[in-house]
């Protein structure tokens, strides 16, 4: 079982250039084994990773993406079996990236910017639902906001004071901009999520 990731950069045309140097950042600052990752049609990206590190990847990188003013992104995370490998990702195929692409393709009939579809039909709809939440306060995190977020998750179990020297910014403007963006509440639900995932393949 892995995990696949397909995301666009929401109005890519409308943004200041730089969003492109953003996204390869952010790809190249993912975590986790076996990854592999491919920009392709200009403003869209493929991400293959195990399985349970997708959501972590996921919110990774549109902390990242909303570090640029006005900018957003669409991701589907599809889990599966994959049935041909390629040196390219966007050649590869199974069960895993079938599901990224279905999951990619409801974000503009539902009208939201993060799912993820899996072979768990039971899990598929709890963690939905928790990620629709989750966006409430992702989509509406600000630049510095989105900034302290990929701080935090870059330097994961790293105390505060040592995130504001990184960052440059002060103890508390960094504790309030995490407690702004919901990062314990949504920390909360990437481990459920890590866990779930983790259990179901292990059966």
């Amino acid at each position: 079982m892995i995990a696949v990731i397909t995301g666009d950069i929401i109005n890519s045309r409308t943004l200041p250039e730089e969003w492109i140097s953003t996204l390869k950042s952010a790809l190249e600052g993912l975590f986790g084994e076996n990854l592999k990752w491919e920009i392709f049609r200009g403003d869209s990206f493929q991400v293959e990773l195990n399985a349970k590190d997708a959501l972590i990847n996921a919110i990774y990188i549109k902390a990242c993406i909303k570090t640029l003013k006005k900018a957003d992104v669409r991701i589907g995370i599809g889990i599966g079996k994959k049935s041909i490998s390629a040196e390219k990702v966007t050649e590869a195929n199974g069960e895993a990236y079938i599901n990224s692409g279905s999951a990619f393709d409801t974000l503009k009939i539902n009208k939201t910017n993060m799912a993820l579809k899996t072979p768990w039909i039971n899990f598929d709809e709890e963690m939905n639902l928790s990620i629709r939440l989750a966006l409430i306060a992702m989509d509406s995190w600000g630049q510095i906001t989105a900034e302290m977020v990929r701080y935090a998750i870059e330097n994961q179990n790293t105390k505060q004071d040592k995130i504001a020297k990184i960052s440059g910014r002060s103890q508390s403007s960094v504790s309030e901009a995490l407690k702004r963006a919901h990062f314990t509440e949504i920390m909360e639900l990437e481990n459920r999520y890590r866990n779930q995932v983790t259990n179901l393949i292990k059966k």
